[in-house]
């Protein structure tokens, strides 16, 4: 999908997204995600590890990627947003046993088209709520259901960072500006904006209120 988050629309009232909001797309994108597998799939334990794959139970069902590409000379950049979700690949046909499908979590519903259109109408309603509220996560509701649907929220987890750096710790929530918030085990929080997690340890209790 082309969206193009940065520019006006005076028809819908919308006015661009600021640039530093607009990494919530992806995991916009995740929620949306998630509320289409429960609800078109109906499989019950679909949920996102930061920042935006796909979990069944444990196991990768699906990833989401978002780039902003440059637009018109003098125009406002774009952003291409690719979903993939594993639906009927059988056991082997996965790429390892981390993965999963839909067919394998036991999905009432495979039928691409009406995950798909369930999916686009999914992102659709929650892009224009985000778009108005000027792309703030929080007015629109975006960040409450993103920690709800992040099982990342109470692990212990292991983030590699760009580059050869990596950090572990507990995370705690998702901050405004959709960053992953790890608190060390000195204590002192760092807030990740991108990086690969690994899960280490079952959760605690320290999921946030999802209003927060």
């Amino acid at each position: 999908m082309l969206l193009r988050p940065a520019e006006a629309d005076a028809e819908r009232e919308w006015a661009g997204v600021p640039a530093a909001r607009l990494g919530w797309l992806p995991l916009l994108a995740g929620v949306a995600v998630v509320a289409a597998v429960a609800s078109r799939a109906e499989v019950a334990d679909a949920a996102l590890k930061w920042p935006n794959d796909l979990l069944i139970g444990s196991r990768k069902c699906g990833g989401i990627l978002a780039e902003t590409v440059p637009g018109e000379p003098g125009g406002d950049p774009a952003v291409v947003v690719g979903i993939g979700v594993n639906v009927t690949l059988r056991a082997g046909e996965l790429p390892d046993e981390r993965a999963t499908s839909l067919l394998l979590a036991g999905a009432a519903h495979t039928d691409r088209d009406p995950l798909l259109r369930a999916l686009l109408r999914s992102l659709a309603g929650w892009y224009e709520r985000w778009r108005d509220a000027g792309g703030d996560a929080a007015a629109c509701g975006l960040r409450a259901a993103y920690l709800d649907a992040c099982a990342t929220i109470g692990h212990e987890v292991r983030v590699a960072l760009p580059g050869p750096a990596s950090l572990t710790g507990t995370a705690t929530t998702v901050d405004g500006d959709g960053r992953l918030v790890v608190v060390l085990p000195d204590g002192t929080e760092r807030a990740v904006a991108a990086g690969d997690v690994v899960h280490l340890r079952p959760k605690s209790d320290t999921r946030p209120e999802s209003d927060g």
